[in-house]
């Protein structure tokens, strides 16, 4: 029986760069970092407070085919990717703390009918979404 996510990939242009990026100005830890052979390195990290569930910072290429991978470093330098949505209580106070290390946000917080929502880039060009989630229902959406 499947019972949770535990690993997902993130395309990133270059892994030490995007390691300090997670670590330094998010808070993520390092997991693993290991070469593979044939210059393959597995570099995963994690939230300090979601240890069951890894972030593999990949760059593209091997094993993927080279149409993929060069479809995908179009794709971070035109900044296009999405990454993956991250949880706060306090979205503006994150905010500002992001903006002063340095992170660039395409949306600063803005209220949402699911609550308060900003979108930052990592230095890959992935975006990610930033909640500070609240309770609603269907209702709290415009109908058209």
């Amino acid at each position: 029986m499947i019972t949770n996510v535990s690993l997902i990939t993130l395309w990133v242009t270059d892994q030490d760069e995007a390691k300090a990026f997670y670590l330094d100005k998010l808070g993520f830890v390092e997991h693993t970092d290991v070469q593979m052979g044939d210059g393959f390195r597995w570099c995963t990290i994690r939230h300090p407070d979601q240890p069951d569930l890894e972030v593999t910072l990949m760059v593209p290429g091997p094993p993927a085919n080279p149409e993929l991978a060069e479809a995908v470093r179009r794709s971070l330098a035109a900044g296009s990717m999405s990454g993956f949505g991250v949880t706060t209580t306090d979205c503006r106070g994150d905010h500002a703390d992001l903006v002063a290390k340095g992170v660039e946000f395409v949306q600063p917080p803005s209220e949402r009918p699911y609550g308060i929502e900003a979108v930052l880039r990592d230095n890959s060009g992935n975006w990610l979404v930033m909640v500070e989630p609240k309770e609603f229902t269907g209702e709290d959406f415009p109908h058209a």
